[in-house]
């Protein structure tokens, strides 16, 4: 168990005590570092917070990250882009770095959501939840909107409305 000191303060933390801290959390926007936890983006600050109890003023989103980096999360950083794409005239919403990376399909980005509901915008995911009431309150507290919201199927029965067998 890796033991880490942040703001002072030394914790033994591991990957599974961090997965187990977040669940029934829903990510709050990322601005522009994130770190992947359960196949979705997380703020590090927001999750170090969350399973230390420190106050985010205590460290830096890098200490933050470094710190979970350490445990074999993936972190990445989000930039915006306000270009277009050439061949659909839509604006290219947030990548993760480095910029030579393809952009990760839509479908492919709802993967690790079925049977969520989620919030979109561009080719991005806002947030996910189990019901529609929880992405509302989460976009309206964030002050965000999104293009669309929409339940993610969890079968090719439901897609194709076929009865199984």
């Amino acid at each position: 168990m890796p033991t880490m000191t942040v703001s002072g303060h030394q914790f033994d933390l591991e990957s599974s005590t961090v997965e187990a801290s977040l669940q029934g959390v829903l990510p709050e926007p990322i601005h522009e570092h994130f770190v992947v936890i359960n196949g979705r983006r997380w703020p590090p600050k927001q999750v170090l917070a969350l399973v230390t109890g420190l106050d985010r003023a205590d460290f830096t989103t890098h200490q933050a990250r470094r710190a979970l980096t350490r445990l074999g999360f993936p972190a990445g950083r989000a930039v915006s882009t306000r270009a277009r794409h050439p061949q659909t005239s839509r604006t290219v919403g947030l990548r993760p770095c480095p910029s030579d990376d393809p952009v990760t399909p839509l479908t492919e980005a709802l993967r690790p959501f079925i049977g969520m509901w989620v919030a979109v915008r561009d080719d991005e995911v806002l947030v996910a939840a189990p019901t529609p009431a929880e992405v509302v309150a989460w976009l309206a507290k964030h002050r965000q909107r999104a293009q669309s919201m929409f339940r993610v199927v969890d079968s090719e029965e439901a897609i194709t409305g076929a009865t199984p067998q």
